[in-house]
């Protein structure tokens, strides 16, 4: 048998008890937003790059603890991977067919809160490894492992842990959290992730609920006051009204938009799988609509809270009444910018009662599409997929990619099993097997030539 051949015969035959170790570590709860069995979970991820050989350790940071990894190789070439140990909450309970915590394998696929995302990443990374390993004894090259607890909750202190720890995290290239296939089964690789700046908005007009009857003429109502100024920030025409907010925004090039004609028209399918009855702004399909999903920064009301929303009714003025909002940022914005701007904004509008709470936030980044890097990903997929992979310069989504990019200087790629109905954040999240399977083929390809 071929090189190769060797490696995917041992990840076909040692499938199931792989699965055992992901069953494992999925079924530790490790909920970054209620602090839910962050340091067990840590542990078992120590635990299981030491099974591998590698010098392990749990760093600190001032919020959930980050686990670093090192194994020596061959080869004096460095390979960074970038994973997450924490999930978001399993909320709401009632609709998962099988308790999130206890993952349930049915009809080809695992299910359970965090085994997409990002739990089974990291271990279908860890298998390609124990196939290399088992044949050669040793790694072609250095693999590092950082492997954070707070990417659920905007990666608080991941930047100021990388500053702290350049020389121990320096490397060559760095694979990222997640990548799968689209609806054609073809893989993707994504090579820039939209900034964010996400706030809370609060006004408290009063120190308690009020009786409507009574308050309702004569006292402020923190939820119109709220929606008042939630008014000002954006216009019918979809345009962020605050000033300055479009002045750091770098259009796509030329290029960018070639790569996004190449990729499938979207329309279509987010109609079906949303429910999206018409796009905004007129749009209506084709590059326009790829173009501007993620080229364009945005503004989103994210939720609102004020006063009694229970069944029936109740007749109450509220006393206080807040909005999550996001802005997703496009590259060259910066979110402390925003931030700013967003606050001189409100005051100018005459909302300087309305309390902004900045809840985390890091600017866009993206790789270099002609690097070396992205075609070793991009030519080794060929082998595993019946379509090699298809370039996307930018998506919507975010995460702490800025400082691999721009601190660490360099070239992140993506590369996974995530598919369309994966269902990451909602109930009954899930992994196709036949996908983690093949992810942990194209892992062990990327490992082997990237030593070359």
């Amino acid at each position: 048998m071929s090189n190769y051949s060797k490696l995917d015969s041992y990840l076909e035959k040692n499938l199931d008890e792989n699965l055992k170790e992901l069953v494992r570590y999925v079924a530790q709860p490790s909920v970054s937003a209620q602090n839910l069995g962050m340091k067990e979970c840590a542990l078992i991820v120590k635990e299981m790059l030491e099974k591998r050989g590698f010098s392990a350790e749990i760093m600190a940071t001032d919020g959930a603890p980050v686990v670093f990894g090192e194994r020596k190789g061959k080869s004096d070439k460095t390979l960074l991977i970038y994973n997450h140990y924490d999930v978001q909450p399993p909320e709401p309970l009632e609709l998962w067919e099988s308790p999130p915590f206890e993952p349930s394998i049915r009809d080809g696929k695992m299910y359970g809160r965090g085994v997409s995302d990002d739990k089974s990443h990291l271990t279908a990374r860890l298998f390609a490894i124990d196939s290399i390993l088992e044949q050669d004894g040793e790694l072609p090259c250095n693999i590092k492992f950082i492997i954070e607890g707070e990417e659920e909750t905007a990666s608080a202190h991941l930047h100021d842990f990388i500053r702290n720890n350049m020389e121990k995290l320096k490397a060559d290239a760095c694979i990222w959290e997640f990548g799968g296939v689209d609806h054609r089964e073809v893989p993707m690789q994504y090579l820039g992730l939209r900034g964010i700046c996400y706030v809370e908005l609060t006004v408290e007009s009063l120190s308690t609920d009020v009786h409507s009857g009574l308050g309702g003429s004569i006292f402020p109502n923190a939820a119109w006051r709220l929606v008042w100024a939630l008014n000002t920030l954006k216009g019918l025409d979809e345009r962020i009204l605050i000033p300055g907010f479009y002045d750091d925004v770098i259009p796509p090039s030329a290029r960018d938009r070639e790569f996004m004609e190449q990729l499938p028209d979207v329309a279509d399918e987010y109609k079906t799988r949303y429910g999206v009855k018409e796009f905004i702004k007129g749009l209506q399909g084709g590059t326009d609509l790829k173009v501007e999903e993620v080229f364009t920064p945005t503004c989103t009301i994210c939720g609102l809270n004020s006063g009694y929303q229970g069944a029936g009714s109740k007749t109450v003025l509220p006393a206080r009444a807040s909005a999550k909002v996001d802005f997703r940022l496009v590259p060259n914005q910066k979110p402390e910018d925003i931030l700013k701007k967003l606050r001189a904004y409100l005051d100018a509008q005459g909302f300087s009662d309305v309390e902004i709470t900045y809840h985390g936030g890091e600017p866009a980044a993206r790789t270099d599409p002609d690097h070396p890097f992205v075609k070793l990903i991009v030519d080794t997929s060929a082998d595993v997929y019946d379509a090699p992979m298809q370039i996307v310069p930018l998506i919507g989504g975010s995460g702490p990619n800025y400082p691999f990019v721009h601190d660490l200087n360099l070239p992140v790629v993506t590369m996974g099993h995530g598919y369309p109905d994966t269902r990451a954040h909602a109930p009954n999240e899930n992994i196709r097997i036949d996908l983690y399977l093949k992810h942990a083929r194209h892992a062990a390809r990327v490992i082997t030539e990237f030593a070359k």
